[in-house]
């Protein structure tokens, strides 16, 4: 007979209080996406353990009626305290909420969990965290398989593009383009930022008078391939309006 007992090693990317005072959360982990109820948790120890960005071992419990598994027990395995700066917390939010449209419960992915927990390493360490989540976002997207067309015109398919498409968030030839080309460097870092690794890519940044242009492809190019995420003016406020 199969367990219904499971212990999973994961990172919190939701968290919600119920009104009765129970506490859903969602877990990254290597095994995958999963989604589990703390009945009661926010009367007991694990309102603390169980908050946003921890790293959790968490006993699970799962029965064939219930479309939530329980959590019995929590272990706090490791937390970033920096990631509550408010310049830090605005980029980490955004990731876990990226994450959390990237990936089904289920899916087997360990290179998803070790990629989101360095970037919450990087968001939490580095003195640009701006940045670590720009190319991390672009890393994400490209493991879960949504890659930009960066070699051809999105519209007509003429080859090497170099302008802004304000409506999926790749790029346009200069006849199909109502806006000015891409600076050299951002049309770079769209052209390669999948293919190189974070190393390369975190050590050659974009000047930051260039980002918001940057963000906005990104937040046009999720919206369209994988659907809305909020966190993208609530929490980077300064991305600015994308063009209609």
């Amino acid at each position: 007979m199969r367990s219904r007992s499971a212990n999973r090693s994961g990172i919190v990317i939701r968290r919600r209080v119920t009104p009765a005072g129970d506490i859903i959360v969602t877990l990254l982990t290597p095994q995958g996406k999963v989604k589990a109820i703390a009945r009661g948790g926010v009367r007991g120890q694990l309102s603390s353990r169980l908050n946003l960005f921890h790293h959790v071992g968490a006993q699970l419990y799962q029965t064939p009626q219930a479309d939530l598994a329980t959590v019995q027990q929590a272990v706090l395995e490791g937390a970033l305290p920096r990631l509550a700066e408010p310049e830090r917390y605005a980029f980490a939010h955004l990731m876990a909420e990226l994450a959390d449209a990237l990936f089904q419960e289920g899916e087997f992915s360990e290179q998803a969990f070790e990629l989101f927990a360095g970037a919450l390493r990087g968001i939490s360490h580095q003195a640009d965290p701006e940045w670590v989540a720009l190319v991390m976002s672009y890393k994400l997207l490209g493991l879960a398989g949504f890659i930009p067309q960066t070699t051809r015109c999105a519209r007509c398919g003429a080859p090497g593009p170099s302008h802004p498409d304000p409506l999926g968030g790749q790029l346009l030839c200069g006849a199909c383009a109502s806006l000015p080309a891409y600076p050299e460097e951002g049309l770079d870092f769209l052209q390669n930022v999948v293919r190189r690794s974070v190393r390369v890519s975190i050590e050659e940044p974009v000047p930051e008078e260039q980002r918001p242009a940057l963000w906005r492809a990104l937040e046009r190019f999720v919206t369209v391939q994988v659907g809305g995420v909020q966190s993208w003016r609530q929490l980077v406020p300064h991305v600015g309006a994308v063009p209609a």
